[in-house]
């Protein structure tokens, strides 16, 4: 079993989005009196961005735009005062200041001794700029959906991105901790790797925390990961 590069899904796969929201709305200093779980707005915040992109063909945005129209949707489900414009911006902009989880950087610089790495995600390129050089994540390449037109789980996405990469789609390996972006790699013939990220959505856990298919690899961390990369590698020569 080899492969010619890693694909990884970046928004929960690499990214603590959940952490790092809560930690920004909890700052907003007109919601201080207000007796609200921030762990529900944050992850109702992030169902409602999802929801405007999963799937889309060719929308006339992307996930930056839909993250604001998603905090806005948010603050008024919630009967929340609307902060000031700057506020709002400020707050939204957090995204693009998310730390990643502890064990990935240096699980990437592993992987990366040996194969490419690929950052393959419905995030926009800007948000995926900017937390990379704030991570000190390198990538051999970003491949957004903003840049396809087609966002993840449509095939179309999965196939342009493997002809992008001029590799087969059973040479590419996709790491992710979300088993509809696994399933439609699969279906669309990567290889794929599930890595558990049990803290994602915060105390609630995520909606779907263990693999629901067979897949390549099951690791429970990105160590584990980049051990088994780097044996296939050893083996391999």
């Amino acid at each position: 079993m080899s492969y010619q590069a890693i694909a990884f899904d970046t928004g929960g796969t690499v990214l603590d989005w959940h952490a790092g929201l809560v930690r920004e709305v909890i700052e907003v200093e007109d919601w201080q009196s207000h007796a609200i779980d921030w762990h529900v707005f944050v992850n109702t915040w992030r169902r409602n961005a999802m929801k405007r992109v999963l799937g889309r063909v060719r929308p006339a945005y992307h996930m930056d735009d839909a993250h604001w129209e998603a905090l806005e949707e948010t603050i008024d489900l919630f009967k929340l005062p609307k902060p000031a414009f700057e506020i709002r911006q400020c707050l939204w902009a957090g995204w693009h200041r998310l730390r990643a989880w502890p064990d990935f950087p240096p699980a990437l610089a592993r992987i990366r001794k040996h194969l490419p790495v690929v950052s393959f995600t419905m995030l926009p390129l800007a948000l995926v700029l900017d937390v990379s050089r704030l991570n000190a994540l390198v990538w051999d390449a970003v491949i957004s959906c903003q840049m396809i037109g087609v966002y993840k789980p449509n095939p179309e996405a999965y196939l342009t991105a493997a002809i992008w990469m001029g590799m087969a789609p059973q040479n590419i390996l996709m790491v992710a901790c979300h088993n509809f972006d696994l399933n439609a790699a699969q279906d669309a013939g990567f290889r794929t790797a599930f890595v558990y990220r049990p803290d994602e959505w915060g105390p609630a856990g995520p909606p779907d925390p263990k693999p629901n298919r067979s897949y390549d690899h099951v690791c429970a961390n990105f160590a584990e990961l980049a051990a088994r990369i780097g044996a296939l590698h050893t083996v391999r020569g």
